[in-house]
């Protein structure tokens, strides 16, 4: 007898051997059962899921000695018939080789008779989407009004070419791609009773590369069975692939997620020596990441449903290695990449990037976690306001800093008198010259605190010692630095340095933008400043009236709440305003 390949002796002859289509078979059954079979059927899937099969079946069913039943007999002569493709009752037609009109005119003068010896004849019309448009208009009286005895069944993996009079009189049935756990279970299963020896690696081998068609997934074994024998394992199915290990990919997984570029680099520069598909690879690995973003957003069930168990518990592992978002990032840049990679000169080069930018993906900051940050910043600095009452956070302490000589000379000539409470308090005397004199190591020492005042402090000048208090003085060239720079952590910082080198309490620290009539320490005047610098001072007016539209815009910014205490947490600045 002659050698009858795997996909044709192990196709199925039972509506239960169907694999992963239970929404159709379970339907199909019960209209059976029921006597609600209609005249015209539509099978619509990709290759290799059970849509001929399916057919075949359902004739079966229909014409079977004893039926009509969902279960037949598999023994009479119309069924072995059928199984066989002889049946005069049950015509399979190729739509790819009989797509004219005058192909459709026979089929009508036809359907008027009556079956030979079941009672329906059935039409099953392969790769229906080929027919031409004058042959589905032929087609379509027929079709809607048929004789009692005729049911027609058509398959095709391209609905979207039917036309729509066609589609509306047909009952559809969408067959999915059938899951690596099903098809890896049905090779399990034909492996056993051919007696081969296959390593689970290897069926799943076998199933990535069958892409959810089982029936590739069957004539790859087939294959595989001939060039090894009975025995077979990954590497057999990898060397004739061309597949990545299911290791490897892990390996090269957990690399990108953990933003590990040399390991990445070198797992594509070792699959690229060994002959691997790197458009293949892109495949595998966007499914991979497909997994772990489902899983992490959707949870076990949904997983389990679609993969091994060695591959669910991969999952597991790699899902904790990276938040959701990144992962959506990762699997955006290999989406991107598989789009391009076809038609790239360098497919390893388009890789290899994709993999450093999925990899800094993996491993920056998203935007949830920022805000996440932000919302728990938030809280603690509310927290320490309602107990301290202010809106700042607690200011760390300075370090150690020397002090500069000529500080200590003025400190023992300035002693401060003490209060009622045994607590120093500032003197109204030559504390602001004192002040003035050391302005620049001042500065230095707040911006341990808060780096950013430095920066606008250093064009600021004390110009008033009143009791606690002290009033620092900006340039009206320098105005924009009052902004910002007066916040409450600021005012903190520089407030705890001021009373350090006036060995005094200091209650509060006032900013103010002066004008020509103040004065800066050492009796110089602002209108003086302008006189010797025109051009610092002396500035055009419509110059001088944008700026001060701009200041008040910043104002209102900074005035609001939110973004107030965004600026305090983070310490930050406004640094432009867009429209």
């Amino acid at each position: 007898m002659a050698y009858e390949v795997i996909a044709r002796k192990w196709r199925p002859q039972q509506f239960g051997d169907i694999v992963g289509q239970k929404h159709v078979t379970q339907t199909l059954t019960n209209a059976i059962q029921s006597d609600r079979v209609a005249h015209a059927y539509l099978f619509v899937g990709p290759r290799g899921v059970g849509k001929t099969s399916t057919a075949r079946i359902l004739a079966k069913a229909l014409n079977c000695r004893t039926g009509p039943t969902a279960e037949p007999c598999d023994k009479c002569d119309s069924c072995v018939e059928i199984m066989a493709g002889n049946n005069l009752d049950v015509l399979e037609i190729d739509a790819a080789s009989n797509t004219g009109v005058d192909n459709v005119r026979e089929l009508r003068e036809n359907v008027r008779y009556a079956p030979t010896r079941g009672p329906f004849k059935v039409y099953i019309i392969d790769e229906v989407h080929m027919l031409s448009g004058a042959a589905f208009n032929a087609l379509l009286k027929t079709l809607e009004e048929p004789p009692a005895h005729v049911k027609f069944v058509f398959a095709t993996t391209e609905p979207q070419k039917i036309p729509a009079t066609i589609l509306s009189r047909c009952q559809r049935f969408d067959l999915r791609r059938i899951s690596a756990r099903d098809i890896v279970n049905r090779l399990r299963e034909i492996a056993e009773a051919e007696k081969i020896s296959v390593d689970e690696d290897a069926l799943l081998a076998i199933a990535r590369g069958a892409e959810g068609g089982l029936r590739d997934a069957e004539s790859a074994l087939d294959q595989l069975i001939a060039f090894r024998g009975k025995n077979i394992k990954e590497e057999d199915v990898l060397a004739v692939f061309g597949l990545a290990a299911r290791r490897t990919l892990d390996d090269l997984i957990t690399a990108v997620l953990g933003g590990d570029v040399p390991k990445a680099i070198a797992l594509v520069d070792e699959l690229d020596e060994a002959g691997k598909d790197i458009q293949r690879l892109v495949v595998d690995l966007l499914s991979q990441f497909r997994s772990i973003l489902v899983f992490q957003y959707a949870g076990e069930s949904s997983v389990g449903q679609d993969l091994t168990e060695a591959q669910a518990e991969t999952v597991r592992g790699q899902a904790g290695l990276a938040e959701p978002a990144r992962v959506l990032r990762v699997v955006d840049i290999l989406t991107e990449t598989d789009n391009r990679i076809r038609y790239a000169l360098s497919k390893r080069a388009l890789l290899e990037t994709a993999l450093i930018r999925a990899a800094r993906a993996a491993t920056m900051v998203s935007l949830d976690a920022i805000i996440a940050r932000l919302e728990e910043l938030s809280a603690t600095v509310g927290g320490s306001s309602g107990s301290s009452g202010t809106g700042a956070p607690p200011v760390a302490d300075d370090p150690p800093t020397p002090v500069h000589a000529r500080h200590s000379a003025v400190r023992e000539t300035a002693a401060p008198a003490k209060a009622a409470d045994n607590k120093p308090v500032c003197k109204s005397g030559g504390e602001v010259a004192h002040l003035a004199q050391n302005w620049h190591d001042i500065v230095e020492r707040v911006g341990h605190a808060a780096p950013l005042a430095k920066n606008y402090l250093r064009d600021a000048k004390p110009i008033e010692v009143s009791g606690g208090s002290v009033l620092i003085g900006f340039d009206p060239e320098f105005a924009e630095n009052k902004e910002r720079v007066d916040f409450p952590r600021n005012r903190k910082a520089l407030q705890k340095v001021l009373g350090e080198v006036l060995h005094c309490e200091i209650s509060s620290v006032d900013f103010r933008v002066l004008d020509s009539k103040d004065t800066l320490p050492g009796d110089v005047k602002v209108a003086d400043i302008a006189e010797e610098h025109p051009r610092k001072i002396g500035r055009e007016p419509a110059k001088v009236e944008k700026e001060a539209k701009a200041r008040k815009t910043k104002e209102e910014w900074i005035n609001n709440p939110t973004v107030r205490k965004t600026l305090e947490t983070f310490n930050g600045d406004i640094v432009d305003i867009r429209e």
